[in-house]
């Protein structure tokens, strides 16, 4: 509709224009008065700065109306009381386009009130801040683990924390990280957590924190909870049957409350007091051996990291395979999609732990005749290094995936139940996992996981 009266305006002015432009002409080569040539030229200007004057004028309401939008100013108002009808329509559509922005813009500020009062509410610290370290919003949860009433830029983190500050300054997208922190209520511990947002000429990073000193402490008093079951069963394992077994001894050797004569010690009451001091000493000794592999599991050597090729590592771990016992039918397979991937670790300890991984699956598959190993390699979604040990055994039933971390738990007769530990242990030295996922009757696959 505003088009058409706009159109209908121009179209009028340049049709007058127009003809008395050709009146003018007509005139002059006519020989006509001089008196009418000079209206005619007077009409021909006043129609001409009347056309510019109304381009002008409906150009500047547009100007002013896109300048309103880009300076976000919804409050100005163009007049609907003038003469000509084109700009009136003109006028009113700008006013209503005008208040639908508006409008926009009040609903905007409800929704980013409303998302505030989440952010506020949420127990876990959000902070966004640009590349060069000036922070757009922090959270009241965030605030109060930095111990920061006001937050604007992250160098002020740098006076609370200098270690905290330098992970949130090198921190990559999808990372985490967990940093100890010390605070006036004491030591918390800070799981970071980073994403990025915006274009690129203006990317924000979201970085969530989150204090999981609480949950830590619990599961590891869990932890020392289910190893002290495991430890007290062992011990008891062992010095029961010590207790039983001195308590008949000494019963042998009394009558009543005295002590028996020597004439009374016959040839079998010697037999049977050195074959239960036999079985004193075997299980004195078995109860050393464990109180040594409880010793070795917590005596990791630290590593010496050094980078290596994948390919180094599987011909260093096939020497050290075939000293194992492999059975019958036992087949062991090296596979690897790239064997230049290189994993900057401790080669001899993470060759411990595969030489464990795979010991334990050959031993589980002892019953199998068609047992295979298969020992893989490849680089994971975040383009981090994976080493994967499968087998085709039994599997590990659920209840058990939860335990067989656990220091001195085992499901075999002559298990040590440390194997896994210490694996564990040294791929958590590492900086990486040590994970398992098993479909019983089918699969088990242990998987190391390293930092690039």
């Amino acid at each position: 509709m505003i088009s058409k009266w706009l159109s209908a305006n121009i179209v009028i002015r340049v049709s007058l224009i127009v003809a008395f432009s050709v009146l003018l002409g007509w005139l002059i080569f006519g020989a006509a008065s001089l008196r009418f040539i000079l209206i005619c030229s007077v009409i021909l200007v006043i129609l001409t700065i009347n056309l510019i004057s109304f381009l002008n004028r409906t150009n500047r309401n547009i100007r002013f109306f896109f300048d309103s939008v880009r300076n976000d100013d919804s409050k100005l108002s163009f007049p609907v009381d003038n003469k000509t009808s084109s700009l009136r329509e003109l006028n009113l559509s700008m006013n209503r386009v005008n208040q639908q922005i508006q409008a926009l813009k009040i609903e905007n500020r409800q929704q980013e009130q409303y998302f505030q009062k989440i952010l506020e509410h949420l127990g876990t610290g959000i902070i966004t801040y640009n590349r060069k370290g000036f922070i757009f919003h922090a959270n009241s949860a965030a605030r109060r683990l930095l111990s920061a009433e006001v937050l604007t830029h992250l160098q002020q983190i740098e006076r609370f924390d200098r270690k905290l500050y330098q992970v949130l300054k090198d921190i990559k997208p999808a990372e985490r990280h967990l940093v100890a922190v010390k605070t006036k209520e004491g030591e918390i511990q800070l799981s970071l957590k980073s994403a990025l947002a915006g274009p690129d000429d203006n990317e924000l990073i979201i970085l969530s924190i989150q204090d999981i000193k609480h949950e830590l402490d619990e599961k590891e008093v869990d932890s020392w909870m289910r190893l002290i079951r495991v430890l007290m069963h062992e011990i008891m394992n062992s010095i029961t049957p010590i207790t039983s077994l001195s308590e008949s001894l000494s019963n042998i050797y009394r009558s009543g409350d005295k002590p028996v004569r020597p004439e009374e010690v016959t040839e079998k009451t010697i037999a049977t007091t050195l074959q239960g001091l036999n079985v004193i000493m075997d299980q004195g000794r078995g109860l050393m051996e464990f109180v040594e592999s409880y010793r070795k599991l917590t005596r990791i050597p630290k590593p010496e990291l050094k980078p290596f090729k994948v390919s180094d590592l599987w011909t260093r771990v096939k020497i050290l395979t075939d000293s194992l016992d492999k059975g019958m039918n036992a087949e062991i397979k090296f596979h690897t999609a790239d064997p230049d991937i290189e994993i900057f670790a401790d080669v001899n300890l993470i060759s411990l732990v595969l030489i464990n991984l795979i010991k334990n699956a050959l031993e589980a598959n002892e019953n199998n005749p068609e047992c295979k190993v298969n020992i893989s390699s490849r680089l994971s979604a975040e383009d981090n290094p994976e080493i994967c040990v499968s087998d085709n055994g039994p599997g590990i039933s659920r209840e058990h995936l939860e335990e067989i971390f656990i220091p001195f738990f085992t499901t075999r007769d002559k298990g040590s139940g440390i194997g896994l530990s210490i694996s564990r242990q040294i791929m958590g030295a590492h900086g990486g996992t040590l994970k398992v996922r098993s479909d019983p009757g089918n699969e088990t696959i242990f998987c190391l996981s390293f930092r690039r």
